[in-house]
């Protein structure tokens, strides 16, 4: 019965859309009348896809980072099936849209491709899942996973857009240590993981995962486009620092750190971390004092706030931060994970603050430039659940289709199909 009333609402929606005369685009508006925003980035992403590649623009600023897809009667049907709100406009209004973003702070756009994405992911199995996976499988939107073995065959160049989630490239197994050495995953994963790096060639998982990160690195030097929430954000950059350090604890790899580790740490190979303190005892769920926990070389500076606040920029002369930051609100609920926000004392000079915790020195989301590709870290698990534990079952998005944490994963998304525009003076 569902499922009949579902066919009859799309096919009464597309007689209302077929019925607008000199209908030419479509409005897809990202304020609150959207009544799926997760779904609508999967829209969009679908018009640019081949066999269609619709033109698209996306409306900075206007009405929540509306996009407006230059086709109406295909694009109108997959709305009506997904179920996204839409509306079709002619060249009046269009004329009207265009008007209103020159006079305001708001900008468009143009979209031009639909990004190939990769996901860098394990092939086995791990109790935890993935947000990014997550948005991509519920906004319809296709992507390929890699691991290891892939990225140092040199087939990160096929792909316009790369994912790392709660990944753990020092070697570390996760800090997982203390708590779950004894458990069956963490077992298997431990054995997995130096059985891929023997065959690789290396004598451990450190150095494994420090090529691995060596590349991922080259990745966006030669133009990629980088995206990593969680603990890859900080682990990724702490690889690069350490190259050639040990700075794995017995306990864990069998052999001892290197003397003096912390002093040669080298912070001219990192994207977005400087001048960051190791955590080394297994035992500690923490790997450095970029994340705000309590790590015992910077204790008592925990942030307490709920929500992060986004910057606002100016749409004209910074589009790409102003994309990034495209939501329907200003402030978007916390959400923890292993990596739950930055020291801002640790992030770069160069890199963009997109989301803090006003007055109290944290940041939560930002972006910066690397050679001639970028790199955007989100921290935190999953935006729809703040205290996410390992085993958890995985957020159902259904439940939650105007997300305003998984908008930013979605914006990230999108974002290298943008044709890039000059910076106005």
């Amino acid at each position: 019965m569902k499922t009949v009333l579902s066919v009859l609402l799309c096919a009464i929606v597309l007689v209302g859309i077929s019925l607008a005369p000199g209908a030419q685009s479509l409005l897809v508006p990202m304020d609150s009348s959207q009544k799926n925003h997760l779904k609508a980035y999967g829209l969009t992403y679908w018009a640019l896809q081949e066999p269609r590649r619709f033109k698209a623009d996306w409306l900075l600023n206007y009405r929540g980072g509306s996009f407006l897809i230059h086709e109406v009667d295909q694009s109108a049907e997959k709305a009506a099936l997904m179920g996204v709100s839409c509306q079709p406009v002619g060249p009046s209004e269009i004329a009207e849209i265009y008007q209103t973003i020159e006079r305001e702070n708001m900008d468009r756009i143009l979209l031009e491709k639909a990004p190939k994405i990769a996901v860098y992911t394990p092939p086995t199995a791990e109790p935890w899942d993935d947000a990014v996976t997550l948005a991509l499988t519920y906004a319809e939107i296709p992507y390929e996973t890699l691991w290891d073995e892939e990225v140092l065959l040199g087939r990160l160049p096929n792909y316009d857009w790369l994912h790392l989630h709660h990944e753990d490239f020092t070697g570390q197994y996760g800090k997982f240590y203390r708590t779950y050495r004894n458990a069956p995953w963490y077992i298997e994963q431990v054995k997995t993981f130096e059985a891929a790096a023997r065959a690789a060639g290396f004598q451990s998982v450190q150095e494994h995962k420090a090529a691995v990160a060596a590349r991922v690195v080259e990745y966006v030097a030669q133009g990629g486009f980088l995206f990593a929430m969680c603990a890859a954000t900080d682990t990724l950059d702490i690889a690069r620092a350490a190259t050639g350090l040990d700075i794995v604890a017995p306990e864990i790899d069998g052999d001892g750190l290197t003397p003096g580790f912390q002093d040669k740490l080298d912070f001219t190979k990192t994207l977005a971390f400087e001048n960051f303190q190791l955590v080394t005892d297994p035992n500690i769920y923490e790997f450095s004092d970029i994340d705000t926990s309590n790590a015992p070389v910077t204790p008592g500076s925990r942030y307490t706030a709920e929500q992060f606040t986004l910057f606002e920029f100016s749409a004209k002369f910074d589009p790409v931060p102003t994309m990034l930051t495209q939501d329907h609100v200003a402030q978007v609920h916390d959400f923890l994970g292993q990596t739950s926000a930055f020291r801002k004392e640790k992030i770069k000079p160069s890199v963009i603050i997109l989301g803090e915790f006003p007055g109290q020195n944290v940041a939560k989301y930002i972006h910066g430039v690397y050679g001639q590709g970028t790199f955007t870290f989100l921290a935190g698990h999953d935006p729809e659940d703040r205290e996410h534990l390992v085993g958890e079952q995985a957020t159902d998005l259904a439940q939650y289709p105007n997300s305003p944490g998984y908008r930013l994963i979605l914006n990230n998304i999108l974002f290298p199909a943008a044709k890039k525009k000059e910076r106005k003076t």
